[in-house]
């Protein structure tokens, strides 16, 4: 990375509409169509005359397109990977075009459960239609031919952004040099699907869920869906180290189903913050689309993937009970079966799923290296 003073991105939403009428609809896998589809996106960096430098960053379940920098100089965060992205650091903005876009079934822009539908001038809420990580990846496609841009230097993404790189790689292999897989599966696993279902429970057994129609968040539903994915996040080996038996606000037990220890005042903290900017109904569609995701159909993987032509980059966690290192495996081997180009690491860590976002300078040196050396071969 560069050292010098820091230079402090500014980042400014963008949104581009598909527009309206049958001519510009988005076919969904589940047979129904969406209507003038808005994607919230944010770019970074200078698409080169050449137009070989752009590179698409997915972001995982509840992220959005503000990847990295700050909407104003007062803000009190960056995006989400700033520590990633930026002038100089590992994804370089004086190197690369920088793009991510809010998915659709979102609620940070992009078209999803909360927006109005068209027809009929009232929100979707439940009406929206079951969208899928492919579907995802047809309407970023649609914005990638608005930006005019024949080709992606890579295709980057963590988690369930990973599971639609993956995505892009098979449905777009034309438009796709190389592919950086993280911290992902090619198909969510039964016990992910259950931890989904009960998060889905909670939300829709919430007395002010209303069938999706409520005026305010549920926010005890969404809460306790939130605090149980977040488990899923963490390893044993970390939760130990930052919290073990701690307790939060005493030195003794309260002998009462209150808050005692500092793990649960943490897993509270993080449920309240999410409710204050997530919707709940696109905490449904989002992680049903996860369900969802089986990139070999329920067949062979190797045969899934045997449009895929780019080189990939795979990396795991050594703590990641979430998505394992076997999972990464089963990828590389299939796309080996391929014969094609695939690197692969697993990244020893404690801090579990969420080492993704939190081994910046291990996981950023490797980004950085594979996507320098696929500019060289564009």
């Amino acid at each position: 990375m560069n050292s010098g003073e820091k230079i402090e991105l500014l980042a400014t939403p963008q949104d581009y509409n598909f527009g309206p009428g049958e001519a510009n609809a988005l076919e969904l896998d589940c047979g129904r169509k969406l209507y003038e589809v808005n994607i919230r996106y944010e770019t970074f960096g200078t698409l080169s005359a050449e137009r070989d430098n752009a590179i698409l960053i997915a972001h995982a379940l509840t992220g959005d397109a503000h990847v990295c920098g700050k909407h104003s100089p007062d803000d009190r965060k960056p995006g989400w990977w700033d520590n990633m992205i930026g002038p100089g650091k590992y994804l370089d903005t004086d190197k690369y075009f920088i793009i991510c876009s809010n998915v659709i079934g979102g609620c940070s822009g992009s078209t999803g459960p909360r927006s109005v539908n068209p027809a009929t001038g009232e929100l979707y809420n439940l009406d929206f239609p079951v969208i899928t990580i492919a579907d995802m990846v047809r309407a970023q496609k649609r914005l990638i031919d608005h930006l005019q841009i024949p080709k992606l230097l890579a295709v980057i993404g963590g988690s369930m952004g990973g599971m639609q790189a993956l995505e892009w790689s098979k449905l777009y292999p034309d438009m796709v040099q190389s592919t950086v897989a993280i911290a992902t599966t090619h198909r969510l696993a039964p016990q992910s699907i259950a931890f989904n279902w009960v998060g889905s429970q909670a939300i829709r057994s919430d007395a002010d869920f209303d069938n999706g129609n409520y005026a305010v968040n549920p926010e005890h539903g969404l809460a306790t869906a939130r605090m149980l994915a977040h488990i899923t996040y963490l390893s044993d080996e970390s939760m130990e180290q930052k919290f073990g038996r701690n307790l939060q606000d005493a030195d003794s037990y309260s002998f009462a189903f209150k808050r005692d220890f500092a793990v649960e005042s943490y897993l509270e903290h993080q449920g309240q913050r999410f409710v204050e900017r997530f919707d709940a109904n696109s905490y449904l569609y989002i992680t049903r689309a996860t369900d969802y995701f089986d990139l070999s159909g329920g067949g062979s993987l190797a045969e899934a993937m045997k449009p895929a032509t780019s080189d990939f980059l795979v990396v795991s966690f050594s703590s990641d009970w979430l998505f394992t290192t076997a999972q990464s495996e089963e990828i590389v081997k299939a796309l080996l079966a391929n014969g094609l180009n695939c690197s692969f690491c697993e990244i020893e860590s404690s801090y579990g799923h969420d080492a993704f976002l939190l081994e910046v300078d291990r996981l950023g040196a490797l980004i950085r290296d594979f996507v320098a050396n696929q500019r060289k071969k564009f």
